[in-house]
């Protein structure tokens, strides 16, 4: 089945390397991602003890100087990392709704959401706790988690009556994200050597898809046809 491709940092490299501006500004937004990028994939290889800025600066290509000046250092840039890695899971669940049904717009998030988490290794890691306590998020980056949270439950309450109490719909929706993120987890940690991508994320849709059934057999409405 064909991915829909995640619109992730080196997408934006390029749109703002042909946007009109000042030349510093293109460079300063250029190395910004260059930064980003590489301590995504750094943080994917070796956790969050792999990061220094030494390692960061060498991997992107620039100045330890620049990693200060752009990011005030290495806190900075995992909060960087936190906030664009909870945008993207956010951005990946708005997406048009019209004539879907509710399941297929709960698979089509699904889709979405585990291709992120594949293309985008070091920031998923990060979002979801694998830091070993070495990194407190900001009130922005929670923010940013509040919001995707709220998107992926807009999403999953479909598939109830639309004047469901608020802790059911939080309950659908951290079940789902649970289930995808268990696939997840087993990919990163046990699977990745054993099963083909392609294989992996079709088995995950198939189990995630049999969940989804067993919920909208369970709280049939309108919106499930």
């Amino acid at each position: 089945m064909r991915q829909t491709k995640i619109k992730g940092p080196e997408q934006l490299i390029e749109k703002v390397s042909k946007q009109p501006s000042k030349i510093g500004k293109v460079n300063s937004a250029h190395a910004k991602k260059r930064i980003l990028l590489a301590a995504s994939e750094l943080f994917a290889l070796g956790g969050i003890s792999a990061l220094s800025v030494r390692s960061i600066a060498d991997a992107a290509g620039v100045s330890t100087i620049g990693i200060y000046s752009h990011f005030n250092g290495k806190q900075g840039i995992l909060d960087a990392l936190f906030i664009e890695g909870y945008q993207m899971v956010h951005d990946t669940m708005a997406f048009s709704t019209v004539d879907l049904s509710a399941r297929q717009i709960l698979l089509k998030g699904v889709r979405g959401y585990l291709t992120l988490a594949n293309q985008y290794e070091g920031h998923y890691r990060l979002i979801f706790g694998e830091n070993g306590n070495q990194y407190e998020p900001s009130d922005e980056a929670r923010e940013m988690s509040s919001k995707a949270f709220k998107r992926l439950v807009s999403h999953s309450c479909i598939i109830l009556p639309p004047n469901s109490p608020w802790p059911l719909k939080q309950k659908i929706a951290l079940d789902l994200w649970a289930f995808v993120h268990g696939y997840v987890s087993l990919k990163h940690h046990a699977t990745s050597a054993m099963i083909s991508e392609q294989h992996w994320q079709e088995m995950a849709v198939e189990g995630i898809s049999i969940h989804i059934d067993a919920l909208i057999a369970k709280y049939p409405t309108s919106q499930t046809k």
